[in-house]
């Protein structure tokens, strides 16, 4: 059966246009600070990973264009690069397993270069128009994880000012919409809309039936009538979520957090620009909701327990006036003997 992606294919495509449409904004407004040109592939060495959206996307455009010895060419580089990045991910998990801080482990990941496999032997993107949303905003000042980053090549000064892309609201808007196509699927891997992948791997990937989760493994080939259903309701429980604003990566609805709460923030929190080596200024935190009533009732009762225990040291300094008394008797009885 070919699967059709081409509702999602198209809600991918507005947020390609969207990123395109930034990108010559700030390029028209800061043309002598954006460096991008073509033979520059400084963005093409990158390390990086792509939603389920953008990697059938590009594995789907790829099928289509490459036949023959072309499509075996890109995919003998894929396959090379692919080996590359497994190998700087899995040393990078032994780091972490062994106690490494892992926020110095992503800046020496940030800095690994790893040469994509669609770029040519001169040096250009073999598919630039269908290219990932990342490689179109590469090259303007852009925050991740409210952390600025911005091309080495470009001449953005520090101190500065500028227009940002916050690039974690675009990768909200891509995780939400994988999931929708996962829940449109009726995949059972219930983590389809979280598979990332990079480029090598998206383009070596077979994405198949079996791969996505359609099909019944052996041990639950019984009672296929009940699929139709189960992905209607899927379908329609995802989507209400995703109109609500929920799905998106797992991320609970918007309750007036601050950036730090989750990473990149919500779309409201985060400022419109920030100075270029400084991360974004948070927004102050707003002020916590009052505790329920419930637990005000308690307060008294806390309360009468300290006063009576309060009284206990009381009842005690009566004791030695008790024994004063006492000893008075004895003596007063001593006396008549």
């Amino acid at each position: 059966m070919a699967l059709d992606f081409k509702e999602f294919f198209d809600k991918y495509a507005a947020v390609i246009n969207e990123a395109d449409q930034v990108f010559n904004t700030v390029r028209a407004r800061y043309a002598e600070n954006v460096r991008c040109e073509k033979g520059c592939s400084d963005c093409c060495h990158a390390l990086f990973d792509l939603t389920l959206v953008e990697a059938l996307f590009l594995n789907t455009a790829f099928g289509a264009r490459f036949k023959g010895k072309e499509r075996n060419q890109v995919l003998t580089r894929a396959d090379e690069a692919d080996r590359l990045v497994h190998r700087l991910k899995r040393e990078a998990y032994k780091a972490v397993q062994e106690g490494k801080n892992a926020q110095d482990i992503l800046l020496e990941m940030a800095k690994v270069r790893v040469r994509c496999p669609l770029l040519d032997d001169e040096g250009l993107c073999v598919m630039y128009d269908v290219r990932p949303v990342t490689c179109r905003i590469y090259g303007v000042p852009t925050a991740i994880g409210g952390e600025a980053h911005t091309c080495g090549r470009s001449a953005f000064e520090k101190g500065k000012a500028y227009p940002t892309v916050y690039l974690d609201r675009i990768q909200d808007r891509l995780y939400a919409l994988s999931h929708e196509l996962s829940a449109s699927l009726g995949s059972r891997y219930k983590g389809l809309g979280e598979v990332l992948v990079p480029v090598s791997l998206a383009l070596l990937t077979e994405y198949s039936e079996d791969y996505l989760g359609l099909t019944k493994p052996k041990a639950e080939a019984k009672a296929p009538a009940s699929a139709g259903d189960a992905k209607a309701v899927a379908k329609s429980s995802l989507a209400a979520k995703l109109a609500a604003g929920k799905g998106k990566k797992n991320l609970a609805e918007c309750s007036g957090c601050s950036p730090e709460t989750k990473q990149g923030g919500c779309a409201g929190c985060a400022p419109k620009s920030f100075t270029i080596g400084q991360a974004p200024a948070r927004p102050a935190r707003k002020p916590a909701a009052k505790k329920p009533a419930a637990k005000e009732t308690a307060k008294p009762v806390a309360s009468e327990t300290a006063k009576s225990t309060a009284k206990k040291p009381a009842a005690a300094a009566k004791k030695p006036v008790a024994a004063q008394k006492a000893a008075k008797s004895d003596a007063a009885k001593k006396a008549k003997g």
